[in-house]
């Protein structure tokens, strides 16, 4: 895995991982940016989310749990320096039982790289399961 990150102007990067993909960051207004992209520090909120819907598809597959449309919304509250902890929500459309769709989570969250980092750098995440029967 590699990360190269080309400074354009101001506070915006352009940050790219070598196989052809990119994202821009930036900073808002308020902190002298021109907010032409998320912050490095959104990114990894963002990140988060992204590994929960992704780790939580292949723990999904395994356990034949069916669903129609998943969503992960993540508010991350952020401390003096950095991010301290995450109140998290799953919203599931699915057959299954919402007692399936937490242990599914579970399973989730314990291989999750990204939710590994945070659990590691001490931000604690409360998770809010909503299941919508299909």
């Amino acid at each position: 895995m590699k990360a190269r990150s080309v400074w354009i102007s101001g506070y915006r990067s352009v940050i790219d991982n070598g196989r052809g993909h990119s994202v821009v960051a930036d900073l808002p207004p308020e902190n002298g940016g021109e907010d032409t992209g998320a912050t490095a520090l959104e990114l990894a909120v963002m990140a988060l989310a992204g590994c929960i819907t992704t780790i939580f598809k292949i723990v999904a597959e395994k356990r034949k749990l069916d669903y129609s449309d998943l969503t992960v919304e993540i508010d991350a509250e952020k401390g003096e320096k950095t991010i301290e902890k995450c109140k998290a929500t799953l919203i599931i459309r699915t057959s299954a039982s919402k007692e399936e769709v937490e242990k599914t989570l579970e399973l989730t969250e314990k291989i999750c790289p990204v939710g590994i980092l945070f659990e590691k750098a001490g931000v604690s995440i409360t998770w809010e399961v909503k299941v919508e029967s299909t």
